[in-house]
């Protein structure tokens, strides 16, 4: 069985920024708290979570803003295998199946291409049987987060005085 790297947060040079992520953050009561690990050997990354009844869009389903959402979290990680972080600048997703509440899934993220500072990367999300019920491709800019957050940075530190 392959040794899977456990992952925290949105680590920057290894200064921890506060997560509370409404996908994976600990911090974020009402959020999903996905929790993604590494697969080395395939470098991917994957999470198993099954989601609540409070998610729910269609009866016994997700709602698709939430499958979008859970895609989105799977392709983000991805980039940490370059160490970098990058922000979302558009995504497709393809709704293949309704998405069930309360049943175990997988949703998975690798990347595709890297051009610069465009990271192309791509995830889906699977039932216990390996059905596809979800799929995405996005486009994530690589940014200077000390500089895009200075502001929000610089106030929090400055709140705890």
């Amino acid at each position: 069985m392959p040794k899977h790297e456990r992952v925290h947060g949105h680590e920057v040079k290894k200064e921890q920024i506060a997560n509370n992520c409404f996908g994976c953050g600990p911090g974020n009561e009402a959020g999903l708290r996905l929790e993604f690990v590494l697969d080395q050997p395939r470098q991917r990354f994957v999470c198993h979570f099954q989601l609540e009844d409070r998610f729910v869009g269609p009866p016994g389903h997700a709602h698709g803003g939430i499958i979008a959402t859970i895609l989105d979290e799977a392709m983000g990680k991805v980039n940490k295998i370059r160490e970098v972080i990058a922000l979302t600048s558009r995504m497709e997703v393809d709704y293949l199946r309704p998405v069930p509440l309360s049943t175990p899934l997988t949703v998975e993220g690798w990347e595709v291409q890297v051009d610069g500072r465009e990271h192309i990367n791509a995830a889906e999300i699977r039932n216990a049987d390996g059905e596809v019920l979800a799929e995405s491709k996005g486009t994530f800019i690589e940014i200077d987060p000390h500089r895009k957050f200075a502001k929000f940075l610089q106030k929090k530190h400055s709140d705890a005085t």
